[in-house]
């Protein structure tokens, strides 16, 4: 059973049950096939919503909603925000880092960035010419300098980036605050993953995955550039037989079912939870895609964002798509960048020069544009926007012009409320090769985000298998350093 720090909501009541609910629905029947995205049929759930007590469960919460950017494949902190003098004296050198510096390659010679840094904002954080929009706000971000992973492997460092744990079967960040925190609103997802428009990233779904918690804290994947952004949202345009007086039957039929089922299994949870993946199911239909339709944004909004043009258009649209679910009551939206893969994403094993701008070209418009935008609306006073990736990358080459993985050492950044903007913790080494001053970990995010959220890292946990499991395992500390 679930452990929280709080005793569960009173029960709602209302003139109807939502069953009859259900069978008074219209419209609810086609929407029944979203069963598969909202809610695996192995498990319950035991969300309820706590929007009430200030977005927290264990203390006064400063941010009610997170969105979390991830770059997938491994940006390279060296040729983005973190600016080493060293490898420009030191360029073209071989520097013994160890036999077993490099992950899947023999360690190359020392290489400087290709890239112009110069100093941005009040704070005077170093920036690189890829991200010349992100630079302009660098005073509204706090930077983790010296972040470490315990692997240097794609697969296993994204599980630990996004669920605490390098193994798969463990839930999300995302799942937690489902779970936590429950929804703000019944009309959309509490969680929803808009990933890359080309494709999955590594690990596929495993990384928005609710694990063992009630499976209705898996995420909703939303492509908002498929024909088809929500599968199976509506009837298809061929199934004519669909109508309300098929789908009212239906229903009714199906309440029995579910009648027939629960009395028969008083224990089963499951139930109750397929009930309300089903209602939640009936009012997307309406609300899913009004929160979709960008024709409602301004030219100027769309064009902020970068819509007008082809680079920059697919993870425009996914950041202000966010935007609008983060206004319509969604807890927790994650946008990813790059696909699993070799190429077009961060993974810039051959050519830095060249991979780094094409990938940072797509994202750096949108990002500025989002944080801009959301401030500009005042979603930023409790909402937390977070940057991360899996691992950063080597300081000497990986061939002519690549660099490999590097768990060492990699940055990330979060800006929003109760963030302290313009402000840095912790400094890696020389070379950007290993984590030098005040080391932070995925750990250490994830309690710093629960924290903002009202949340108790140590305290929000689920038995399984005989053990209290948590986001953060036993690990992970608050960065105080950052905080307002």
């Amino acid at each position: 059973m679930p452990t929280i720090s709080h005793p569960p909501n009173e029960p709602r009541h209302t003139t109807i049950s939502r069953r009859d609910l259900l069978q008074r629905t219209g419209q609810g029947f086609g929407g029944l096939a979203l069963l598969d995205l909202l809610l695996r049929s192995e498990a319950g759930s035991a969300e309820t919503s706590r929007a009430g007590l200030n977005g927290g469960l264990h203390h006064r919460a400063k941010v009610k909603r997170v969105v979390q950017l991830f770059m997938n494949g491994g940006v390279s902190q060296v040729d983005t925000f973190d600016y080493k003098p060293e490898l420009e004296r030191q360029h073209g050198k071989k520097v013994d880092f160890g036999l077993k510096a490099a992950a899947t390659s023999t360690p190359g010679a020392v290489m400087k960035s290709p890239f112009v840094f110069k100093q941005h904002g009040e704070c005077g954080r170093w920036v690189s010419d890829v991200f010349p929009h992100v630079a302009k706000h660098v005073d509204d971000l706090a930077f983790l300098m010296a972040m470490r992973s315990k692997s240097n492997v794609h697969g296993p460092a994204s599980y630990l980036q996004n669920t605490g744990f390098l193994n798969p079967g463990f839930p999300c960040l995302g799942a937690w605050l489902s779970y936590g925190l429950g929804s703000l609103t019944d009309n959309l997802p509490s969680f929803v993953v808009l990933p890359d428009p080309h494709g999955l990233p590594y690990n596929n779904t495993g990384n928005f995955s609710a694990g063992f918690l009630p499976a209705a804290n898996a995420a909703t994947i939303i492509k908002p550039a498929s024909p088809e952004p929500i599968p199976n949202l509506r009837p298809p345009a061929t199934a004519q037989q669909i109508n309300a007086v098929s789908e009212s039957a239906g229903l009714a039929l199906l309440r029995t079912l579910n009648q027939q089922h629960r009395d028969q299994r008083s224990d089963d949870l499951r139930l109750e939870a397929r009930i309300r993946s089903f209602e939640l199911a009936a009012k997307m239909q309406s609300s899913a895609p009004e929160a979709l339709d960008l024709s409602q944004e301004t030219q100027q909004t769309q064009h902020s964002y970068g819509l007008d043009q082809e680079s920059t258009a697919p993870f425009g649209k996914n950041c202000l798509i966010a935007r609008r679910l983060i206004e319509r009551g969604v807890r927790f939206v994650q946008v990813w960048s790059g696909t699993g893969g070799a190429s077009k994403n961060w993974d810039n094993h051959t050519d830095i020069p060249n991979e780094l701008p094409f990938i940072a070209g797509q994202v750096d418009q949108p990002i500025a544009a989002l944080l801009q935008d959301m401030q500009q609306r005042g979603l930023l006073e409790d909402t937390l926007i977070v940057w991360t990736t899996e691992f950063g990358r080597m300081p000497f080459t990986q061939g002519a012009t690549g660099r490999d993985h590097n768990g060492g050492t990699v940055v990330s950044w979060l800006a929003g409320a109760g963030i302290r903007g313009g402000s840095a913790y912790g400094r890696s080494d020389e070379f950007g090769y290993q984590t030098a001053v005040d080391e932070t970990t995925g750990y250490d995010l994830h309690a710093t985000i629960l924290h903002l959220l009202g949340i108790d890292h140590t305290r929000l946990t689920w038995h399984h298998n005989g053990l209290d499991r948590r986001l953060t395992d036993v690990h992970g500390h608050v960065v105080d350093a950052i905080l307002t």
